[in-house]
C-alpha cells in the first residue's frame, strides 16, 4: 500500500494530474452490481468505468485500464483510491 500522496487536497492544477477512484455498488432485480469508477480532479470528468456482479481487483483494473487508454496520461500521474483490498 503506497502513502496518501493527495493527503485531502483535492484539487489539480491541470487535466491527468490527479484521478480519484471507488466502487458504488447499485441494487438490481438480479442481485448487487458493482460500478469501480476513476475521475479526473481537474475536469471532473469519468474517465474510465467497469461494472461487474462480483467487486475483485480486475474491476478496478478495467476501469484503471479504461482510464488509461482514453486518455494516455503521463508518466507523474497520480492516482488516488480508499486504499481498499482491490487497491492493493
Amino acid at each position: 500500500v503506497y502513502d496518501n500522496v493527495l493527503d485531502q487536497k483535492f484539487d489539480a492544477n491541470r487535466p491527468n494530474q490527479a484521478w480519484v477512484s471507488d466502487i458504488t455498488y447499485i441494487w438490481t432485480h438480479e442481485g448487487w452490481l458493482y460500478l469501480a469508477g476513476v475521475k479526473d480532479l481537474y475536469t471532473k470528468e469519468l474517465v474510465g468505468y467497469a461494472i461487474n456482479k462480483r467487486m475483485t481487483a480486475d474491476l478496478v483494473c478495467h476501469a484503471l485500464n479504461m482510464a488509461i487508454k482514453n486518455k494516455r496520461p503521463a508518466k507523474k500521474l497520480i492516482v488516488h483510491s480508499d486504499r481498499g483490498s482491490q487497491y492493493c
